[in-house]
């Protein structure tokens, strides 16, 4: 195997949930095919001769003093097309936010050229804000959503990209919506081909994902047809969808089914080591033991559930149960596209339930003991916790892992990061770093040990 790069820099990867790693002018030796093949520490006897033979065959770069590496981020939920509206319509009620703004908005996408636009742009955004995996919902139409796809490879993104099903002609709208239950089901396994396809000349994957929008847009034919496939692709194609968003869709399920809709996806095939549930803000006892027995990912999404969820999902009883959790913008539900905003409000999200919110009861009274997520904690779903999710070599800087990566800029002059004493402890400049960086700070992001921005 050949090295392709070199990297001497400072910074910081996690250990495990609640420990972070910092490391001093390591050395990764990244080879051809974008993996770590090795870090070599200083004071180690390879480090000086590797050193110099990258520089000599001029595969060396360096992270200058003030500036520090990070693993990319995963953001495992995130509606592409609602780019196009995002910041709108957060004071409304989710059923109604997605009939007046929602499925409007998605349904120009049929428009190719307008999906170019769209998606090139936001994909680019994520790059350049450290986003360097991301699990993308499209829209009903095949063609428009493999164009995510394309932009995704032509920029250099990893990413799962699902066409969206949503066939149900009393809970859509006439002018968007699958034509009904097989013609979504064969417009699904047409464009889990095209993926898969794609997907051998990428460097850095392009992954295909069944997507059925949540139970309430769908119907059981949908539902059945779906599964199936899941379990006809299951080495090639991702399970995503919604689970328990809301007091109204967690409530719909039982109002349909009797059931919770954990129970109803695991039933139609759909809740499986592959499954991707955004959201998994309600789910009963018996649901959690689903997720952590089937590997099944909750993706926290703490900006959008502010607004949608009407409850704070209790992320460290996930984690104690032993859940998968990953964390998700969910762009346009959460209007941040940058996942450092996602990581600041799991954490305040979770202090406000370990609290409580209601100052009319007492101090005891109004908040869940035990629920407050560390940024270590938030740290690790937004990176190693995505990785592990996905059962992928991403999410950490150590060997055997892909060369994902972003160097932040501390001293950058229009952001710079109050950091004034050189010996001022590595976890302090950590801290600053996830609460107060901003894109400016981002300078330089890899994917697979190429270089996709560099400002």
């Amino acid at each position: 195997m050949t090295i392709a790069l070199v990297v001497e820099g400072s910074g910081f990867t996690a250990q495990s949930r609640d420990e972070v790693r910092y490391f001093e002018h390591s050395l990764f030796l990244i080879d051809d095919h974008g993996m770590i093949q090795s870090v070599i520490e200083p004071g180690d006897e390879r480090y000086t001769v590797e050193k110099n033979q990258a520089q000599e065959r001029g595969v060396y770069r360096v992270i200058p003093e003030g500036s520090y590496l990070l693993p990319g981020f995963i953001d495992l939920h995130v509606h592409a097309p609602q780019w196009a509206q995002d910041g709108t319509g957060l004071d409304e009620p989710l059923e109604v936010w997605l009939g007046k703004y929602t499925f409007p908005t998605e349904s120009k996408f049929a428009d190719e050229s307008f999906a170019h636009l769209v998606y090139g742009d936001l994909v680019n955004r994520m790059l350049s804000t450290g986003t360097t995996t991301a699990s993308y919902y499209a829209t009903v139409h095949r063609k428009g959503s493999l164009v995510l796809a394309e932009e995704a490879e032509r920029l250099g993104q990893r990413a799962l990209v699902g066409k969206v099903v949503m066939d149900s002609p009393e809970a859509n709208p006439d002018y968007y919506r699958d034509a009904s239950a097989a013609a979504a089901i064969e417009e699904t396994e047409r464009f889990i081909n095209e993926v898969a396809a794609l997907n051998e000349h990428s460097v850095q994957g392009i992954y295909p994902v069944i997507t059925p929008r949540f139970i309430p847009s769908c119907t059981d034919e949908a539902l059945q047809g779906l599964g199936e496939l899941a379990a006809r692709y299951q080495s090639i194609a991702y399970i995503q969808t919604h689970c328990s968003e809301s007091d109204w869709e967690h409530g719909y399920a039982y109002e349909r089914y009797g059931r919770s809709d954990t129970h109803m996806l695991h039933k139609f095939g759909l809740f499986t080591r592959r499954s991707i549930l955004a959201h998994s803000v309600y789910p009963s006892e018996e649901d959690m033991r689903m997720f952590a027995e089937t590997g099944a990912v909750a993706v926290h999404c703490p900006l959008s559930n502010a607004f949608f969820a009407g409850a704070v999902a209790p992320i460290h009883r996930y984690l104690n149960a032993g859940m998968h959790v990953a964390l998700g913008s969910d762009i346009s539900g959460g209007y941040n596209p940058d996942l450092y905003g996602a990581i600041r409000q799991a954490v305040i999200s979770s202090r406000m339930l370990q609290t409580g919110v209601n100052r009319d009861l007492t101090a005891g009274e109004r908040g869940v003991a035990d629920s407050a997520l560390t940024l270590n904690n938030a740290f690790y779903l937004a990176t190693a916790g995505g990785g592990e999710s996905l059962d992928l070599p991403i999410g950490r800087l150590e060997a055997g892992y892909a060369w994902d990566a972003q160097v932040i800029d501390t001293t950058f002059p229009s952001a710079r990061l109050p950091i004034f004493d050189t010996s001022e402890p590595d976890s302090d400049i950590f801290q600053k770093i996830l609460n107060l960086a901003v894109p400016e700070n981002i300078r330089t992001v890899w994917v697979q040990g190429r270089e996709v921005i560099n400002k």
